[in-house]
């Protein structure tokens, strides 16, 4: 007869002092973000090459990545908002986001507000030609999905805008994704103490420590190579930058959990849709512009 292979089992065996806990010690877990990283770094990096390649061949094609960008995200979240039966009037959303974005870069800041204040209007319009039946909650959601993702996004083309545009964005796009990238590293390596366990349990003080140390070091050295600036604006922008992005991530972590979603889409692989990875661009963009037009005028 063959014998079992596996080991004979052994009672436990009392500590020296003979006291037998009462319940058993949990292992150790591995703290994980969540995130299938072999399918979401290769994505990210092609994302990233294409991001670059625009702006150093041909920065006005950055405006047309971001136009398509911008579109597949109001799309993204106008598909999360029905299954609230939230009904977004999509035609003068996508119509006046656009319209938004390439008003802000070809004319200036001004044109812009007037283009989002007319789609305002426009999505008004177009609800009350369908019934008054829930025309409140709709013509609300459509103001969010203009004011979140164009209106935000459209700071991002007036730093495209100036004459060393492109590298004002690539200081921008950078600080931001270092952001991430610290605060990924810091929340797995070290996160113990969350920072907002009610909208996002996986984000840690240690986290944003984290994102504020590699932002400011490397925005700091950015607006010292890339736009000749001071080193101290650098870290004025990377430590803005930290808590921006962190915040436009909670942002959206709150938003996507009041829809009862993980995601807002599944547009790329490993990240979600584009609009996950937006959330923290899209709230950083102002402040970014904000601060280097004051503190790192354009040559």
């Amino acid at each position: 007869m063959a014998k079992d292979a596996s080991p004979p089992q052994q009672a436990p065996t009392a500590p020296p002092d003979g006291h037998v806990p009462s319940h058993p010690v949990d292992a150790p877990r591995r703290r994980s973000a969540g995130r299938d990283l072999r399918a979401a770094i290769p994505v990210g990096l092609g994302l990233g090459a294409v991001a670059l390649a625009s702006l150093l061949l041909l920065k006005d094609s950055f405006l047309v990545l971001v136009v398509v960008a911008v579109a597949v995200a109001s799309a993204e979240v106008s598909t999360a908002l029905a299954a609230r039966h939230l009904a977004v009037p999509r035609a003068p959303v996508l119509l006046g986001g656009a319209l938004v974005l390439v008003a802000t870069y070809v004319v200036g800041p001004g044109a812009g507000l007037v283009i989002h204040g007319l789609a305002c209007l426009a999505v008004l319009v177009w609800r009350v030609a369908e019934g008054r039946d829930g025309a409140v909650r709709d013509v609300t959601a459509g103001v969010l999905v203009l004011s979140w993702l164009p209106l935000l996004a459209a700071f991002a083309l007036l730093l495209l805008a100036e004459p060393d545009g492109a590298a004002r964005v690539l200081v921008f796009v950078a600080a931001v994704i270092s952001s991430d990238v610290g605060g990924y590293a810091a929340g797995v390596l070290l996160g113990r103490h969350p920072l907002a366990p009610s909208v996002s349990p996986k984000k840690s003080w240690e986290g944003l420590a984290g994102s504020m140390a590699l932002s400011l070091a490397v925005g700091a050295v950015l607006v010292v190579v890339l736009l000749d600036g001071p080193w101290w604006a650098g870290v004025v922008l990377g430590a803005l930058v930290g808590v921006t992005a962190t915040f436009g991530d909670l942002a959206e972590s709150m938003l996507k959990r009041d829809l009862g979603i993980k995601d807002m889409g599944s547009t790329l692989p490993g990240h979600g849709g584009v609009t996950d990875r937006l959330d923290s661009l899209l709230v950083t963009a102002p402040v970014a512009w904000l601060v280097l037009s004051l503190l790192v005028p354009a040559t």
